[in-house]
């Protein structure tokens, strides 16, 4: 099966339109259409209904495989091009705002001192972009993180194929605004904060998806903030105009702990297979930190 049938394939499917799948990939429809037959050509079998366009039986089961299939390919080129580079000249490393704290930064900067001809550096982007970046080779290694019950994984379907390790995990505090009443207690239950309302920013703060999820109905939002700064959540909740949750070490002394529902933060690293010295250090040292 040709890659590039499989790629205009999976388009097809997930937008359920040729015409769609022919402006995302560059195509004219013509093409994607002749893509589409040459795929079940040699498949032997319909892969799409065409009114409306969606996958058959056999379809459905293609698309189980494609996204592996591809990620494996992404990853046998970006290994491919990784020999090629001069050794230890990049280390590339992806990042949702949560999941790069103070533990990653030093653990990068031990890399560096080890490493003084690496070329380090740091891209800030969503679950989605950092696992797809891993995936394609644009990133060495990618760190996620989310709110999850204590030593469970984080849900993460797009990383098929990819590695997956666990090397953080603390707990959560709620950001309360100067006065609030129930500010100074030792520990908080999300059911206690009914009335509330929430920021919504899901880049820079425990999304509120993720509460929901433990806790069906709490946190209505009151503003939203697209941004991945958390100074920003900082100043946002101080002056009131709404509650967050974040990493321990991300809130600062002066929030409350977060002891119900019972969710931490947790960290995974995740990247491709196979040997590679300065991905084998960045995640030693990111142990190490996760140790102390």
């Amino acid at each position: 099966m040709d890659p590039h049938l499989l790629r205009t394939f999976t388009a097809v499917a997930r937008l359920g339109s040729f015409s769609a799948a022919a402006r995302e990939l560059g195509y004219t429809q013509s093409a994607v259409s002749q893509h589409i037959a040459a795929l079940e050509a040699d498949l032997g079998v319909e892969l799409l209904g065409r009114r409306p366009v969606a996958p058959t039986e056999a379809g459905a089961r293609l698309l189980d495989h494609t996204g592996p299939l591809l990620a494996r390919l992404a990853a046998a080129r970006a290994d491919v091009a990784r020999v090629a580079r001069t050794p230890g000249s990049r280390l590339a490393v992806g990042a949702t705002a949560l999941a790069f704290g103070a533990a990653a930064a030093r653990a990068l900067a031990e890399v560096r001192a080890e490493l003084p001809r690496a070329e380090p550096s740091v891209l800030l982007s969503d679950a989605a972009g950092v696992v797809g970046g891993v995936a394609a080779g644009d990133v060495d290694l990618g760190l996620v993180s989310g709110a999850v019950a204590p030593t469970d994984p984080l849900h993460l379907p797009e990383a098929e194929g990819l590695v997956r390790e666990a090397v953080g995990e603390e707990p959560l505090a709620v950001l309360l605004p100067p006065g609030h009443p129930l500010a100074g207690r030792s520990g908080l239950d999300l059911s206690d904060l009914g009335d509330a309302l929430w920021l919504d920013a899901p880049a820079a703060a425990v999304p509120l998806a993720e509460l929901r999820a433990a806790v069906p109905g709490a946190c209505p939002a009151a503003l939203q903030y697209t941004g991945a700064d958390t100074r920003v959540v900082h100043e946002l909740v101080h002056a009131a105009h709404g509650l967050a949750v974040l990493p321990r070490s991300a809130a600062g002394p002066a929030a409350a702990p977060l002891t119900a529902p019972r969710l931490v933060h947790h960290v995974e690293a995740v990247l491709r297979p196979g040997p590679h010295k300065e991905i084998a250090l960045l995640l030693a040292a990111l142990r190490r930190g996760a140790a102390r």
